[in-house]
C-alpha cells in the first residue's frame, strides 16, 4: 500500500447495490482534512469517482475515486484503492463557489487547519467521467507528459534523452528514467536538466554514487561504467477527476543483463492552492545482492530534486528548525523546502517566489534519513547515507515520499503543519497493516 494511505474502510457497498439506488452503508474515515490521501479498497466491484457525503449533516465531505496503486512489491494491487480528497484539501471542494481563479488559470482553495477529523461518510452520486481533469500524453517516443486541465504538471522521461551540448566523450551525455520538467502551480519550470555545473543532475531522479555488484563498484549517480537504468514497461497509467496515477517498471542493467527491478509510482492529487505528489520507489534485486551507499562527507545518493532558481538570486532552503543560511551535510531531516524565483528575468524583478518540499514518510527505512542541501539547486535525500546497505534478491525495499508544491515561501511552522497532517495518514496506515 502506498505511503499516505489509511485502511479504515468497512462495509462499502458493491457497484450493483449502488446501481439499485439502495442506501449505501456508512464508512468511517479518520484523517486530517487538510491533505489528500489514498486507502486500500479490498472489495471488488467499485469503480469511478464519487462524492463523499457526511452522515452527520448530509453535506459533501469530499471526493473519492477508485484508482490503481502499488502493493508491497510495487506491483499493481489486485484490488483497487480509493483516492480521497477531503473537502478542505487542495482541490477537494467540488463546489466551485469556494474556489477563486488566480492569474494564469491557477485555482486557490480555502485553507483551514490540519485538524484530524472523524467522518461517517457514504459514497453518493457518481461523478461524470467527463469531469476528469488530468490527461497523460506521449509528447515523443521518450517523454510522457501530464496536464491538469490546461496546466502542465510534469513530464516523465522513460526513454533515453541525449543532450548535444554535452561532449560526446562524457558518459553523462544521455540519461533516462527521471522527471523533468516538474512545474509549479502557475506553469513555472521548477527543475533543471543537464545543468552545466552538474551534467548528471536531472530534475527529479534517484541514483547512487556507490553501487557494488559481484564485488565490482559502479556509479549510477554519474553514469560512469556500464550500469544503467532503463525503462521496461508501464504498470499503470490513469487520469481521473481526483488524481492521476503512473506506475513504471524500470531495470538496472549491466550491459544486457538486468540485475535489479525498479518500480516507481506517482500519485498526483488534484490541486488547489498547492499540489501534492506521492512518489513511491521500490527496489528488488533479481539473482544477486546489490550494495548501495552515498557520498562520503555529504551523504547524497537516493531521491534528489535539482531545482533551477533564477541566476543571481539566492534561494531559500527551510527545514524544521527554520530558514537555513548555509548548506547542510549529512543532516537528518524529516523534510526540506526549496523556494526561489524561477524562469528568466531581471534579478529582483518579475516572477513571484514559489517552490517545493520533499516530505519523508515515517515508514521510510532509517527514518529520518540524512540529507545534503545546496542553495545552488539540489535537495538530496541520502539513503542509506554513508553507511552501506545491502539489498537481498527477491526482498523489496520501499522508499516513500511526498512532494509538496506551493506558491510563495511558507514558514517552517506552516510547512510543519502540512507535514504533520501527512504523517498522521502514514501512521494510521502502519497501524492498520
Amino acid at each position: 500500500m502506498v505511503s499516505g494511505a489509511i485502511a479504515l474502510l468497512a462495509g462499502v457497498p458493491s457497484a450493483a447495490t449502488l446501481a439499485a439506488d439502495s442506501e449505501p452503508e456508512l464508512t468511517t474515515i479518520r484523517a486530517p482534512d487538510r491533505v489528500p490521501f489514498s486507502t486500500c479498497l479490498p472489495q471488488a466491484g467499485i469503480s469511478g469517482a464519487w462524492e463523499l457525503i457526511s452522515a452527520a449533516d448530509g453535506g459533501v465531505w469530499g471526493l473519492g475515486e477508485v484508482l490503481p496503486g502499488p502493493d508491497e512489491e510495487g506491483k499493481p494491487l489486485a484490488s483497487a484503492r480509493l483516492v480521497v480528497l477531503p473537502r478542505h484539501a487542495p482541490g477537494g471542494t467540488p463546489d466551485a463557489a469556494v474556489e477563486s481563479e488566480k492569474p494564469g488559470g491557477a485555482v486557490e482553495s480555502e485553507k483551514p487547519g490540519a485538524n484530524e477529523t472523524a467522518a461517517l461518510i457514504r459514497l453518493s452520486k457518481r461523478i461524470d467521467p467527463a469531469a476528469a481533469v488530468f490527461q497523460w500524453k506521449e509528447a515523443s517516443d521518450t517523454t510522457l507528459e501530464l496536464t491538469e486541465g490546461t496546466r502542465p504538471v510534469l513530464a516523465y522521461n522513460f526513454g533515453v534523452i541525449t543532450r548535444d551540448d554535452v561532449p560526446e566523450s562524457d558518459p553523462r551525455r544521455s540519461r533516462s528514467c527521471y522527471v523533468h520538467p516538474l512545474y509549479g502551480l502557475d506553469g513555472e519550470v521548477l527543475t533543471d536538466d543537464f545543468p552545466k555545473d552538474h551534467y548528471h543532475h536531472h530534475g527529479v531522479f534517484w541514483t547512487w554514487p556507490h553501487v557494488v555488484i559481484d564485488g565490482k563498484e559502479y556509479s549510477l549517480w554519474e553514469d560512469r561504467g556500464p550500469l544503467r537504468q532503463r525503462f521496461v514497461r508501464w504498470l499503470c497509467r490513469e487520469a481521473g477527476a481526483t488524481a492521476a496515477v503512473l506506475g513504471v517498471e524500470n531495470g538496472w542493467f549491466l550491459g544486457d543483463a538486468q540485475v535489479l527491478t525498479e518500480r516507481v509510482w506517482f500519485t498526483v492529487y488534484r490541486s488547489g492552492g498547492e499540489r501534492h505528489i506521492d512518489v513511491d520507489l521500490f527496489f528488488i534485486p533479481l539473482d544477486r545482492e546489490v550494495t548501495l551507499w552515498g557520498a562520503e562527507g555529504k551523504s547524497y545518493g537516493g531521491l534528489t530534486v535539482r531545482f533551477r532558481p533564477r541566476p543571481g538570486e539566492k534561494p531559500r532552503i527551510t527545514v524544521a528548525d527554520g530558514l537555513t543560511a548555509d548548506d547542510l551535510y549529512e543532516t537528518p531531516l524529516t523534510w526540506a523546502d526549496f523556494c526561489a524565483r524561477f524562469g528568466e528575468g531581471e534579478v529582483g524583478k518579475g516572477a513571484a517566489w514559489s517552490g517545493a518540499a520533499i516530505f519523508i514518510s515515517p515508514s521510510h527505512p532509517d527514518y529520518p534519513p540524512t540529507w545534503l542541501t545546496r542553495h545552488y539547486g539540489p535537495l538530496c535525500v541520502g539513503w542509506p547515507g554513508i553507511r552501506s546497505q545491502t539489498l537481498s534478491p527477491g526482498k523489496p525495499v520501499h522508499l516513500p515520499y511526498r512532494l509538496w508544491i506551493h506558491r510563495d515561501c511558507p514558514s517552517a511552522e506552516d510547512i510543519e503543519t502540512v507535514y504533520r497532517a501527512y504523517c498522521k495518514i502514514s501512521a494510521t496506515e502502519s497501524k492498520a497493516k
